[in-house]
């Protein structure tokens, strides 16, 4: 800038405000830029609610005296089983077009196929399939602790030798 700055305070003034007008500007498109991107928030349908451990020691309890699958919460858009089976092998995979699968071992250990090309399928209601096989799936040894991710559409089939307690979330929704 130098000496003509100086002897010129118009420019002075101008590239000061040049400066200033330039932040702003970006301010502002930032703004814009996040303003576009942030959706409304939905309509508030339920409230939060609270499930006491004491609670759900008592189902798992129910679980262990007679090991069955039991629908813990059904939240519309998803659903809270905890599941306790002891030497169980499911026939077929399943598959399911609206929904996912969340699963966490909380106790013991169980095989999952998962993932292939389903052959024979037929179904069993909307959007829910069962198929006999599944070409190329690939198996896992789970043990407590071990959480799995099964998209919708993936084919699955558990088996248990000894017993097994595991928590699943099934979140749901349109056909991806």
């Amino acid at each position: 800038m130098g000496d003509t700055a100086i002897k010129n305070p118009g420019r002075r003034t101008f590239l000061r405000g040049a400066a200033a007008a330039a932040a702003a500007g970006l301010a502002l498109k930032d703004e814009k830029l996040f303003a576009a991107q942030a959706p409304p928030l939905p309509p508030v349908t339920k409230t939060f609610e609270l499930y006491p451990a004491e609670k759900l020691a008592g189902v798992w309890h129910e679980l262990e005296a007679a090991p069955a699958n039991k629908t813990v919460v059904n939240g519309g858009t998803y659903t809270i089983m905890y599941t306790v089976e002891t030497n169980h092998a499911a026939k077929e995979f399943e598959y399911h077009e609206g929904r996912d699968h969340i699963l966490q071992i909380v106790e013991g250990t169980t095989m999952y196929q998962v993932g292939g090309t389903p052959k024979g399928a037929h179904s069993t209601g909307p959007g829910e399939w069962l198929a006999p096989e599944s070409e190329g799936a690939t198996t896992y040894n789970l043990k407590a602790g071990d959480l799995l991710l099964i998209p919708r559409g993936t084919p699955h089939k558990r088996t248990t030798t000894g017993t097994v307690k595991l928590t699943l979330v099934s979140p749901m929704g349109v056909k991806a």
